[in-house]
Parts: structure tokens; C-alpha cells; sequence
């Protein structure tokens, strides 16, 4: 992706790791600039990884820009049969320019570098129908919190306060920054019960407020799911 220039950002699990919450993976996800010369330069990179697309839809761009992932397998003697997915558009995230923007750079070990969906966006992203995106966004969080709680900026105290899903430290938090847990709380209500020290209700309402966030993930997917039906009719 580096060598042929390619405007990607690393996400799923892969990234997960990077932002101390591991997950094993053998899979590499991206989220690519939808354009034209972008994903010519895509095609030589995949190229380069021996990389064929499996399943549906087809490595085109108006499927991108409609929010399908495509998926690849590689046949390179150094990535054998690792699948590479790609995205361009995702339920309740920005444009590819805005994530761009606030994207997180690291410098591996050998001294390269590599561009990450930011840890807020990436949190989004993982507010899926699957059971198994639920648990690395706690840890996710925790992990954050964990780095940073000595001495938090506000930036930090408010994207715990939006995102954490662990109780204890949601009313922990609530104890110590009660004003701004308040004027949070119309966006995630559940803060109220934090501030007031209801655990039990505080358990409760993470709970739903998953559940939500579940089915409006499957009404997101129904039309792709059907549309991707069609195309494997159609094939």
C-alpha cells in the first residue's frame, strides 16, 4: 500500500492491536479513498500481493461509494492466504477526507509508517451487528483509559465518557467529572444513572444501548445484504 501510494487507512482488528486492545487476525482491513486514480493505484498494490477478489460484489468503484466491502485473497509467498478487505464508506462515520485528517500515524519498529483509522472512528466502526465486535470496543476504551488516566486532557475525559462501556469506570468517571458527565448526557443518556451512582441501571442501559446500535446496523446492511443476493443470483 506505502510503495504504490495508496490513500488507506488500516482498521478491524489489525488495528486493534496497534491501540493496545489485541486481536488476532488474519485478515487486513482498509478504508480507501473511493476515486478513481486511488483505486488505480489499489490495483497495483493488490497486484503486487497477487491478490484476487473472492465472493462479492465485484472490485468496482461504485460499489465502494454504495458502502460494500470487497474482499481479496492473497497468493504472495509472504502474505499466502492472508484476505485483504476494503471500504470506502461506513455507517456512522465521516467521509474518507475527515477520517484522513484525524487518522493516526505510527512508526513501526523498522522505521516505516502506518496510517490508522483514528481510535474514536475506529470505535464507531465497530459498532456492529457481530457479537464479537462488542467486546474489543470495551477493551478498546479500557485500554485508552488505562494510557492516559493519570493525566487525561478534556478531549480524553469526554471520549471516555461517550464510549466506555465498562460500568466502574463510567461511575468512577461520573464522581470525578460530574458537570461534564451532565452535559454529556444528551447525547448518551445513560450518563445520568452514572452520575448518580446506579450501577444496576447503568448495566442496564449499556445493554440497551447496544441493542440499539445493533439493529440499526442490520437496517443498514439490509439493502447491501439484498443487493449482494442479487449479485450472487445474477452470477
Amino acid at each position: 500500500m506505502r510503495a504504490h501510494r495508496v490513500r488507506a487507512l488500516l482498521m478491524g482488528g489489525q488495528a486493534c492491536v496497534f491501540y493496545g486492545a489485541a486481536e488476532f487476525s488474519r485478515d487486513t482491513d482498509f478504508a480507501i479513498l473511493a476515486v478513481a486514480a486511488n483505486l488505480a493505484r489499489l490495483r497495483r498494490a493488490l497486484a503486487d500481493l497477487q491478490a484476487d477478489p473472492i465472493a462479492v460484489p465485484p472490485f468496482e468503484l461504485k460499489y465502494l461509494r454504495q458502502g460494500h466491502a470487497i474482499h481479496f485473497r492473497c497468493q504472495h509467498p509472504e502474505a499466502l492466504r492472508m484476505r485483504v478487505d476494503v471500504m470506502s464508506k461506513m455507517r456512522g462515520l465521516d467521509l474518507f477526507a475527515k477520517l484522513w485528517r484525524r487518522r493516526t500515524v505510527i512508526e513501526l519498529p523498522d522505521g516505516t509508517t502506518c496510517n490508522l483509522l483514528s481510535l474514536p472512528d475506529l470505535v464507531q466502526a465497530k459498532k456492529t451487528q457481530r457479537d464479537k465486535d462488542w467486546p474489543m470496543i470495551r477493551r478498546l476504551v479500557e485500554a485508552h483509559y488505562f494510557q492516559h488516566c493519570d493525566r487525561p486532557n478534556p478531549a480524553q475525559v469526554k471520549f471516555w465518557l461517550r464510549e466506555l462501556r465498562t460500568p466502574q469506570l463510567l461511575l468512577e468517571l461520573a464522581q470525578t467529572h460530574p458537570r461534564l458527565c451532565r452535559q454529556l448526557a444528551s447525547g448518551r443518556p445513560l450518563l445520568a444513572s452514572a452520575v448518580l451512582g446506579r450501577a444496576a441501571k447503568l448495566e442496564a442501559a449499556l445493554l440497551a444501548e447496544e441493542t440499539v446500535e445493533r439493529k440499526r446496523d442490520k437496517l443498514y446492511w439490509l439493502p447491501l445484504r439484498k443487493e449482494l443476493e442479487k449479485l450472487l443470483h445474477v452470477g
